[in-house]
C-alpha cells in the first residue's frame, strides 16, 4: 500500500481560495419524518396511474449511453408551450446551473439584485469572483425603478437578476417598474419566473436582445428532476451554449420531463389548488394575534411574528419544518417563510399555530 506520510506537512486548506474558505456552504435542513414546508416544493406526488406510465417510460432509457446533448425534442416541447422557437431555449440543472452559465459567459461587470432575493445569485457570483451589489427593497418590498437604475449606473452594473414573484418575499413587483428597467437599462436583465405557475402574470412580452426569462420546473412538481430553462434571443442562447457542460441534462430527466409535459394539465390544476390553499392559509394566519402576512403570488407565504425563532422551534417540535428567515437580511427581521402544502398538511400547520398562539 502506498504511503502518504511524506505529505503530512501539507496544509490542504491553503489549496482552497481564501474567499471560498470564508463562505458557508448551502445548508439543507433534515426533514426526515416531518411535514416539509420549507423548500417551496409542490406537495403532490404523482397519481398512481401516471406513476406507472412514467416508470414504463424511464425503464426504456438506455443509461449505458450518453444523453442527447442538444435535447432537441425536449426543447421543442418547451418552446411550443412557451410560444417561442427551440433555438430560444437553453436547459440547465435547475435554474442554479443557468445562473452559473450566465455569470461565466458575461464578462466582469458588477452583478446586481434587489435585496432580499434568491440567495444563489450572490453565492454563484462570489464563487466566480464577480463584483456583486444589492439594493434594499422599499416599504412592503416594493421595487423603485428610478432608484434601481441610478444604482446600476453608479455601481457600473452589467447584469441584473429580478425574481418576480420574488423569493423570499413572495410579492410581484409593479409591471410599470419592470418595464421601465427593461426599457432603460443597457445591460443584461434576467427576469426569474421560478414561481410563474402561481402568479397573476408572466413577462415573456418583455423578451428582448438584452432581456431573458429564467424558469424552472422545480416548483411545478418536478423538483427531483432538477430541470430549469432560459428563454432568450437565438444569438444569445447560441453563445451561452458554449459554456454549457456537454450532456448536462441526464437521460432520465429528459425522458421524464418529455413525458410529464404531455400531462401539463395535471400540474396546472395542482398549481390552482396550491393558490386556493395559499389564500385559505393566509386568511387563517391573519386571524392570529401579532402576525403580519405579506401578500404572495408564489407557493409560499412570508409572515412577520414577534419571535420567529420561538415559533420555528415550536413547529419543529410538532414535526413541522418551515424556514426561519430571521437574521438572513435586515428587512426580514422576525420573519418566517411557509411553503403551501396539501390541505391536510396546511390544517396541521394551522392547528399547531393556533396552539402556539392560544395555548
Amino acid at each position: 500500500m502506498k504511503s502518504f506520510a511524506h505529505t503530512s506537512q501539507i496544509n490542504t486548506a491553503n489549496m482552497i481560495r481564501k474567499d471560498i474558505r470564508a463562505l458557508s456552504s448551502y445548508h439543507v435542513a433534515d426533514a426526515s419524518g416531518m411535514i416539509k414546508l420549507d423548500a417551496m416544493e409542490n406537495p403532490f406526488t404523482l397519481p398512481p396511474s401516471l406513476r406507472t406510465a412514467w416508470q414504463a417510460v424511464v425503464s426504456e432509457v438506455d443509461i449505458n449511453r450518453y444523453p442527447d446533448s442538444e435535447m432537441h425534442g425536449l426543447r421543442a416541447q418547451i418552446a411550443m408551450r412557451d410560444r417561442v422557437i427551440p433555438e430560444q431555449v437553453l436547459l440547465g440543472n435547475g435554474s442554479d446551473e443557468i445562473i452559473q452559465m450566465l455569470l461565466l459567459a458575461t464578462g466582469s461587470g458588477t452583478v446586481m439584485t434587489p435585496a432580499p432575493s434568491f440567495v444563489m445569485y450572490e453565492m454563484v457570483a462570489k464563487w466566480l469572483q464577480r463584483s456583486f451589489f444589492t439594493l434594499p427593497l422599499g416599504k412592503n418590498f416594493a421595487l423603485d425603478a428610478e432608484q434601481f437604475l441610478s444604482a446600476c449606473a453608479r455601481e457600473k452594473v452589467t447584469l441584473v437578476f429580478l425574481a418576480c414573484p420574488n423569493n423570499p418575499t413572495g410579492n410581484m413587483w409593479e409591471r410599470e417598474a419592470l418595464q421601465t428597467i427593461c426599457h432603460r437599462f443597457n445591460g443584461l436583465i434576467i427576469i426569474d419566473e421560478a414561481y410563474a405557475p402561481f402568479a397573476s402574470r408572466t413577462h415573456t412580452d418583455l423578451l428582448a436582445p438584452n432581456v431573458m426569462i429564467l424558469r424552472t420546473f422545480s416548483k411545478y412538481g418536478w423538483a427531483g428532476l432538477r430541470l430549469g430553462y432560459l428563454l432568450g434571443s437565438v444569438s444569445f442562447i447560441h453563445e451561452l451554449n458554449k459554456v454549457r457542460m456537454p450532456y448536462n441534462i441526464n437521460s432520465l430527466t429528459q425522458a421524464s420531463a418529455s413525458f410529464l409535459l404531455q400531462h401539463d394539465d395535471l400540474f396546472q390544476m395542482q398549481a390552482r389548488m396550491i393558490c386556493n390553499e395559499r389564500k385559505r392559509v393566509s386568511d387563517a394566519l391573519k386571524e392570529l394575534p401579532g402576525i403580519h402576512v405579506f401578500p404572495s403570488e408564489a407557493n409560499f407565504l412570508l409572515l412577520r411574528v414577534a419571535d420567529a425563532s420561538m415559533v420555528f422551534e415550536q413547529l419543529k417540535r410538532e414535526n413541522i419544518l418551515i424556514k426561519n428567515m430571521h437574521g438572513s437580511d435586515p428587512a426580514l427581521q422576525q420573519c418566517l417563510r411557509i411553503t403551501i402544502g396539501t390541505e391536510g398538511e396546511n390544517k396541521q400547520l394551522l392547528a399547531a399555530m393556533r396552539r402556539i398562539y392560544h395555548g
